[in-house]
């Protein structure tokens, strides 16, 4: 039987992404074979995960505090892509999203570089996230990370260890219309909103150095962080990778987009227009003044290079632009191609070390 077609879609569109963010490759390939239609995505993704959950919990259990958190955040991660998209069956998503922050959690103390999770005050509820400093660190600079569409802070222990490896502390966090921010909290493509409530947050800490905040985002979060660079000088530095310039017109070039519409609590198809439109760095990108990385790839379907092209060429302060060829969306298929090179850059600018 010949798998649908959404299934297709998704294994050509983010098979890279899967496992650079940590599913085993074996893993994916066997859950991939196994599935044949696209109601079953999530069960088979849940199923794998609930193994290593087990795994983990084993290991926590006799003491093999290292091996826990590796099956733990292996679990977590699986759980993750599980729902990531599946937004066709809510009940579904939202349980395989409650175990997903259950087993990352639950890993938190035995990382290396230990996590915490945070709540972090915003309009009448609170966003969440995993602050991670390195060891011994006296007061690091902070790397913000925002999250795309369908990404969560549950899936960024790859992308996290660049920076640590620097010197440098992460806080990944879910805003609105993200992770544990996708239910209360709508999309706001007025993203300098919930990053300033996010750094107002890293404000009242005495363990981080708040005059040393870069900013990073990646997809969607690829627009989210230049925006909020546009109009918060707390932030330092940005690193913007595969974003949007002008999400509207992106959108009304697809026709549909499911996962959009869910969290962006849109109704109607003039909704999901309207909110898409005010996704824009039109008249808002020539503010950014701090030094900005810029990353894109050339054969990227989503976001095309273009749109980082033209982020590159408004903002008003240093800028490096690195389109990878044949990249695709947020380059995953050639990730080493610009993680560490990044990674440097921003401690350069933060105060980090690459040596």
């Amino acid at each position: 039987m010949a798998k649908d077609e959404r299934i297709l879609g998704v294994m050509s569109r983010w098979a890279p992404r899967l496992v650079a963010n940590g599913i085993p490759p074996t893993d994916y390939q066997e859950m991939l074979d196994e599935l044949e239609i696209w109601d079953d995505w999530c069960s088979v993704f849940s199923a794998r995960a609930a193994e290593h959950e087990a795994a983990g919990k084993e290991a926590l259990n006799a003491g093999n505090t290292i091996t826990a958190a590796v099956h733990l955040n292996t679990a977590a991660v699986t759980y993750h892509f599980g729902k990531f998209v599946f937004v066709e069956h809510m009940d579904q998503l939202k349980a395989a999203h409650k175990k997903a922050v259950e087993c990352h959690t639950l890993a938190h103390p035995f990382m290396d570089p230990p996590g915490e999770r945070v709540e972090i005050p915003y309009e009448n509820g609170h966003l969440y996230g995993v602050l991670r400093k390195p060891r011994g660190a006296d007061n690091p600079p902070v790397v913000v990370m925002c999250m795309g569409m369908d990404s969560a802070k549950e899936e960024m222990a790859t992308n996290e260890a660049h920076f640590h490896a620097r010197g440098l502390a992460t806080l990944a966090f879910d805003g609105p219309g993200q992770g544990e921010g996708e239910y209360d909290f709508a999309i706001c493509p007025e993203y300098e909103k919930p990053v300033g409530a996010v750094l107002d947050f890293v404000e009242t800490r005495n363990d981080l150095n708040a005059n040393s905040i870069g900013i990073w985002g990646v997809s969607f979060g690829g627009y989210y962080a230049p925006r909020a660079a546009a109009f918060d000088p707390r932030i330092k530095a940005c690193i913007s990778i595969s974003g949007p310039f002008d999400f509207g017109p992106v959108m009304r070039g697809r026709g549909s987009h499911d996962v959009f519409r869910v969290r962006s609590h849109a109704k109607t198809d003039e909704e999901v227009i309207a909110v898409a439109e005010r996704c824009s760095m039109v008249g808002v990108a020539k503010n950014i003044t701090c030094p900005i990385y810029v990353v894109g790839g050339t054969e990227d379907p989503l976001t095309p290079e273009a749109e980082q092209r033209r982020l590159a060429d408004e903002v008003s302060g240093p800028v490096e632009l690195q389109i990878v060829q044949g990249g695709n969306h947020c380059v995953n298929n050639f990730r080493y191609k610009y993680s560490p090179r990044t990674a440097d850059w921003i401690a350069g600018h933060l105060g980090g070390h690459v040596s």
